[in-house]
């Protein structure tokens, strides 16, 4: 019971994977979403989306660019959610990681959930339905993980940013919340993910089998319903049962 009718908003890096789920989801609920990535179109092979979804071409780390996105997507109104979810990493041990790939990493995961959440507030402020941002954060803000210590950085970070922005934009008609996926098919995960790698994360995991990227979906569209209008500040893990397996 996920009605999004007449609300609009923005993805970013939805062209695949977790973003495409997501924007799926939020169409099918009635939403109009607005998917920025660097291609501006879905990647090969994805099937085709609802009318409803509009891609748009663009990067998420050129803040003057993104402003002028941002403000002809609301017109003379507001916009109603914005979906953080854009990211990338690197496979490479701490000592060896290099200085441009370190700082690649922040600026795309964390000081653009930043930069676009602030872009976003006076829009997000106006929106009928009580606006809404989902930033996507990860295991790696929960656990430990060999090999992508940035990566992990930068979604701690994005536990700090959601639980500050919710306290100090609870006042001005916005709620902010995070998602923290487990194990899902998507580039960034083959990315960093061999063989080896493989068999133990899905031991690490009750279900001992990948999500399905739908799940991501409909928890995105339950934070932007009516349904969480009281919460805010909130992660939420959707890892087959990860952060609770114990020995």
């Amino acid at each position: 019971m996920l009605d999004l009718k007449g609300r609009k908003g923005i993805v970013t890096g939805g062209s695949s994977g977790i973003g495409y789920a997501i924007s799926n989801k939020l169409a099918e609920a009635g939403a109009t979403v607005y998917v920025i990535s660097r291609t501006g179109s879905l990647k090969e092979g994805m099937a085709p989306q609802a009318d409803s979804v509009k891609h748009i071409k663009g990067d998420i780390t050129n803040y003057e660019e993104m402003a002028k996105i941002v403000a002809d997507i609301a017109g003379d109104g507001a916009i109603d959610f914005l979906v953080n979810n854009a990211g990338i990493s690197k496979r490479c041990r701490a000592e060896a990681f290099p200085a441009e790939d370190f700082e690649r990493i922040m600026e795309v995961n964390i000081h653009s959930y930043f930069r676009l959440s602030q872009i976003c507030y006076p829009y997000l402020k106006k929106s009928a339905y009580k606006g809404r941002i989902v930033n996507i954060s990860s295991m790696a803000a929960h656990l430990g993980f060999v090999e992508v210590v940035p990566y992990s950085i930068t979604k701690s970070a994005v536990l700090g940013l959601t639980r500050g922005l919710a306290v100090e934009w609870a006042n001005d008609n916005i709620c902010v919340n995070s998602i923290a996926p487990g194990w899902f098919p998507s580039e960034l995960s083959k990315q960093v993910m061999d063989a080896e790698r493989k068999a133990a994360i899905l031991n690490r995991m009750p279900v001992h089998a990948f999500g399905d990227t739908n799940d991501l979906g409909a928890m995105a569209a339950f934070l932007i319903s009516e349904n969480a209008a009281y919460i805010t500040g909130q992660d939420f893990a959707v890892d087959g049962g990860a952060l609770a397996y114990g020995f």
